[in-house]
This record gives structure tokens, sequence and C-alpha cells, in this order.
């Protein structure tokens, strides 16, 4: 018995190690971990660019040919379960989990960026500003959430249909038997899962803290300095690991809950005092070229050309959101009980790629209108982009209410980082306690710290995008975890009466 119980924290023990390893070695020699963070990230992107244009296409694919099949109406639990959380909280929770913080960065700098230095055509045009609509749509839209629901449905329908373990390495039971998946094969995927919700966790953690507190610097001239980051960390840090003790139902499920409103009401005003019509033209122009040219788009890489600004952002993306797809699906898996299939999908693919692509619609007009209309200078609008972190602050500070609406998008932002968190705590800690889907408080509690800790001591040495590049590199291999997951989930669904 003693022996059994060691052997379930051989995940937890590996990868505290691997951790502790990956920290010391990033914060202590951050010029080597950038260097090596940067070779590995170029050598499987270069390399393998084409690998994760077609994962990404597969896993949709796949997903919808799941949902609108006969295997649809299968439940994800016992034939009479019913959901545990409202759609509307259901929502909340996948859409701050899995994309919150990113969109609130991004939401204002990308279309932005992609305004100013476009693919393959002049920028600052009314083309440029097309492409840009269309690249945020594509990198925001339903690719990520289809990546994201392929560990999301196969772990729920697994855990709450088959009764499995809530854990990686329990989808690919069908593929490689039990004793595999309970042995060196099972431990190493659970290992590579905990390090990659780690490290995207904890680099969310570092860009969300400099963007509070560029927030803060814009709006009542705190000083952005590591003295103020260590303090947003540590109050944010007391909030989320409280939430996460107190399990989904309350604290999570609470802060998800009230910044879902927050959210939706910033940016209706938003849209409100931004420019209307350009907003709905983007939108529906955007939307038009996103559908008509999908499958090119996601599929183009040049076989002779320059392909850094693909490797830039459309890869440097996908390779994020594959590294993401262990947390966020585990995560999506834990809030779904009792979804049909068909439900799951339509829930976790098109609502929050829909959401997304309006957020980008919106945000992405309010900085491109700036430029358009001249009211911000070339130059002014380059600093947007070099500081991705100020850019929302200094765009909303250009329109009417634009103080009151940086302190709804800074109380926005720190509860998307508190939903992220928090939810990372608890996905790792279902991880390292053998699928557990009510762990522990005392690892919660644990989880918690060593996110921060990491988090002060990467900000301390200017080391956050070699993590975030190393994690991307060290989750490569979910690529083939995911077409297992895949393979295990039809072959398994094929044995089910419908």
């Amino acid at each position: 018995m003693g022996e059994k119980k060691e052997t379930k924290k051989i995940v937890f023990y590996i990868s505290l190690i691997i951790i502790a390893v990956m920290a010391v070695w990033s914060v202590a020699f951050n010029d080597s971990f950038t260097a090596v963070s940067n070779a590995a990230f170029a050598f499987f992107t270069t390399d393998f660019g084409w690998l994760y244009l077609l994962a990404m296409i597969v896993f949709l694919v796949f997903i919808v040919f799941i949902a609108f099949s006969k295997f649809g109406k299968i439940r994800l639990g016992g034939d009479d379960s019913k959901p545990e959380y409202s759609n509307m909280t259901w929502f909340g929770l996948l859409f701050g989990c899995g994309m919150g913080v990113g969109l609130v960065f991004w939401g204002v700098a990308e279309p932005l960026n992609h305004y100013l230095n476009p693919q393959g055509m002049e920028g600052a045009t009314a083309e440029s500003a097309d492409f840009a609509m269309k690249s945020f749509f594509t990198h925001w839209g339903i690719l990520p959430w289809a990546n994201y629901a392929i560990i999301g449905l196969a772990l729920a329908y697994f855990m709450f249909r088959k009764n499995k373990k809530g854990l990686i390495s329990s989808i690919l039971e069908p593929l490689i038997g039990e004793k595999l998946a309970n042995g060196w094969l099972g431990k190493l995927i659970d290992i590579l899962a905990v390090f990659a919700t780690v490290a995207g966790i904890v680099t969310s953690l570092g860009l969300g803290t400099m963007q509070i507190n560029a927030g803060f610097n814009r709006l009542f001239g705190l000083p952005v300095n590591l003295t103020v980051q260590i303090a947003i960390i540590a109050i944010v840090s007391v909030i989320y690991i409280t939430s996460a003790v107190s399990g989904i139902e309350k604290g999570i499920k609470i802060i998800s809950d009230a910044n879902l409103y927050v959210a939706i009401g910033l940016m209706a005003v938003c849209f409100l005092v931004g420019p209307k019509i350009e907003i709905l033209n983007s939108f529906v122009n955007g939307m038009g070229q996103y559908i008509g040219d999908f499958i090119p788009d996601a599929l183009r890489v040049s076989t002779y050309g320059d392909n850094s600004w693909l490797g830039s952002w459309r890869l440097f993306y996908w390779a994020w959101f594959i590294a993401w797809a262990p947390f966020v699906g585990v995560f999506i898996a834990r809030i779904s009980k009792g979804r049909t299939i068909k439900e799951f999908v339509m829930g976790v693919v098109l609502v929050p790629a829909m959401a997304s692509c309006i957020w980008g619609a919106v945000f992405g007009n309010l900085g491109i209108n700036l430029a358009e209309k001249g009211i911000l200078a070339v130059e002014e609008l380059q600093q947007v982009v070099a500081n991705p972190e100020v850019g929302l602050f200094m765009v909303l500070q250009e329109y009417p209410l634009g103080f009151v609406l940086s302190i709804i998008a800074i109380v926005s932002l720190c509860a998307f980082f508190i939903t992220s968190a928090n939810s990372g705590v608890y996905v790792l800690s279902m991880l390292t306690t053998d699928g557990n889907i009510n762990p522990p408080n005392s690892k919660k509690i644990l989880w918690g710290i060593i996110q921060s800790v990491m988090a002060i001591g990467l900000l301390m040495a200017g080391g956050l995008k070699p993590l975030q590049t190393i994690s991307l590199a060290a989750a490569f291999p979910f690529i083939f975890i995911m077409f297992a997951a895949c393979a295990a989930l039809y072959k398994t669904l094929k044995k089910e009466k419908v």
C-alpha cells in the first residue's frame, strides 16, 4: 500500500524537481537559458511549422466530425446526468481560463501591430487594416478553441462516462493499454502536462502583472518597477489561492461570473464611445475575409520565401495554444460533466471563438481608428506595438470616459488574471494527486505559492520570454499526444450503443 502511494506521488515529485531546475536555470543563468530556449523553439517552428499548421486543422475537422456524427448526443456522464453549471457560468469559466488575459493584453496591440507591420504589403493603409482584423480572427477564432476541445472532450468523456482518473494519461489507455498508461509512459505524459501548465501560467502571471503595473502607471503615476510588480503578484496571489481553496463552486465561480459581466460591460461601452460604424464594418468584412480565406490562411507557409512573420505570429500562437491545451483542456473537462458531446463542442469551440472575434473588432479598431484619423502619430502607435502592456491604456485615454474605462479594464484584467491562475492551481493539483477531481487544499496552496515565486523570480531576471519559449518547445510532443487522444476517443466511441 505504501509503495502504491509513493508511485502516485512520482508525477508530483519529478514535476517539482524539473520546475525547480528550470526556475534556477532561468533566473541564475538567464543568458544560457534564453539561448537554449530560442534555439529549441526556432528548430521546432522552422522544421515543423508545417506540422503545427496541419495539426490545428486536423483538430478542428475531428472535433466537428464527432459533434455532428451520431456520437454527438452522448452525454459526458451517465445518460441521465445534468450539467453542474448554468450556460452563463460555464461559458465564463472556460473563457476566463482559456483566453481572458491574452485578449485583454493583445486586443489593442495585436491588430495595431498587423496594421503597421503587415505581411507582404505596405503598412498603415486601408488594406493593412483589413489584414489586421483577418489575422486577429485567425489567431483567436475557431482553431485555438478546437485545439482546447480535443483534450477537454476526451478527458471529460473518460472521466465522467468511463470513470477514469482526471489525468491526460487516462485518455490514451485504449491505445497504449492500462499498464503503460499507469506506468512510465503515462507518468511522462502527466509530467509534461504539469510542466507546460506551470510555464504557461507563470508567463501569464508575469505578463498580466506588467500590464496591471503599466495601467496604474498611466492612470496614477505609480512607478513601473520590480517592487510594485512584486506587490501586485503578492496581492493577486492571496486572492487566487483563496478562491482556489474555496473550490470551483464558490470562489472560482463567483469571480468568473462577476468578471463576465464586467468584460461584457467594458466591451459594450468601448463600442459606444468608439468608432461604431468602423467597428461594425470591420467585423463584418473581417469575418467575410476570415471565412473566405480560412483554409489558405490556416495552411499558408512559404516554401522558399520569408516565413519570419509566420514564425513570429501564427506558429508562435499555435505552439502557445498547444502548450496550453493540457491546462485548459483539463479544466474545461472538469466543469463539463453532464453536457452532450455536441453541446460541449458548440459551447467550447463556437461561442468563445465568436466572443474573441467581437472583442478583437471592438478593441482593435479603437487603436486603428486613431491612426486612420491621425489622432495618434505612427511613432506613438509604434510605442503601443513595442510595449503591448501599455497599449490598451494609451488608446483608451484618447476616447470619452477613457479614465473610467481604463479603471474597469484593470479590474477586468485582474479578474481574468485570477481566473487563469486559480484554474491553473486547480489543474496542477489534479494532475499531481493522481487525477483527483477534488484535490486537497494543501496541494492548491503549494502550487499557488510555487507559481507566484517563479513569476517574481523571472521578473527579477527579465526571463519571462525565455520561459514562454522553452514551454513551447517542451509542449511539442503534445501534438502527437493530441493525435493519439483523437484516435483513443474515436476507438472508444465506436463501442457506444447509439
